[in-house]
């Protein structure tokens, strides 16, 4: 196991988590075309009830996205992403007091999530959208960046790399990070995700993993989503509605690697694991 030396507090907006132990961020799609759940939560009660669900099983953030990025999928414009965001992301702040990260790239949405009350901005692109970077400055939220190789439609074509995976994202997470400092976006308000899925392959998945904790040497909470991807149904040979069993494995790797925040589907599963994970890992450090 590796210690992860990042803050132990994330100030949120009007929220502070606490990262001295992994936390679970609930996936919440309000989209029609998302790989797992696309239809589902659509219609903004059903949102939201789904929300109070994660939250009860033991949530501590609930990811709002507006926008599949699935691998082939196609942008959306600015106005269909707000439509189907901001009123989600309204009463989950009012009527549930919810965390609320909003998974997206666009600087109009980033703006108008942080007016709404959302807590936290994850932006698979890494801020490099025009635009992007100064507005989440502006908002004072923190931010999660992701690698990914190409963009959504394109990204699994055929990924490839001229160096080991973990080298590759490394290298471009560090270069985000001294770009948004340079900007002055602080570090403390900034996490990392190694974008598992996103431009690769499953041997470089397999080896991402496994190395994990060459990013955390960069000294930033990380942030990890693997719930229910492709990598568990090309190893496992399931379906997307098989893979829990794959995913839990996957989420007591990636604590014992140093993750921090596990971006999941099923919380309630997924806590018990992660906790018995903790468990074992705390015990062996007291022992030390």
């Amino acid at each position: 196991m590796t210690d992860n030396p990042a803050p132990t507090w994330l100030p949120c907006g009007r929220h502070r988590l606490d990262l001295s132990y992994p936390r679970l961020m609930g996936i919440l799609n309000v989209t029609p075309d998302s790989f797992s759940d696309g239809g589902r939560h659509v219609a903004v009660d059903d949102a939201l009830r789904h929300a109070e669900r994660m939250l009860a099983e033991g949530a501590a953030i609930i990811d709002v996205g507006g926008e599949s990025t699935r691998p082939g999928s196609q942008p959306v414009s600015t106005q269909e992403e707000l439509d189907r965001v901001a009123p989600v992301v309204e009463r989950l702040v009012c009527e549930l007091d919810a965390l609320v990260s909003v998974d997206t790239s666009n600087p109009d949405v980033i703006r108008q999530v942080a007016v709404l009350g959302a807590g936290m901005i994850n932006d698979i692109r890494a801020l490099q959208r025009e635009g992007a970077l100064e507005a989440a400055l502006g908002t004072g939220l923190p931010v999660c960046l992701m690698h990914m190789q190409g963009e959504p439609r394109d990204m699994q074509q055929a990924p490839r790399y001229d160096e080991p995976i973990e080298d590759a994202v490394h290298r471009f997470l560090a270069d985000r990070v001294a770009v948004c400092e340079a900007a002055g976006l602080r570090r403390e308000r900034l996490l990392l995700d190694p974008g598992f899925g996103f431009g690769k392959t499953v041997e470089h998945n397999l080896r991402l993993l496994h190395r994990m904790e060459r990013l955390a040497e960069l000294e930033l909470p990380l942030l990890v989503g693997m719930s229910r991807k492709s990598l568990i149904g090309k190893v496992l040979g399931r379906p997307v509605e098989e893979r829990l069993p794959g995913g839990l494995a996957l989420a007591s790797l990636a604590v014992e690697r140093g993750a921090r925040i596990l971006r999941v589907h099923d919380v309630g599963p997924v806590m018990d694991a992660v906790n018995m994970t903790w468990a074992v890992l705390r015990e062996g450090c007291e022992h030390d």
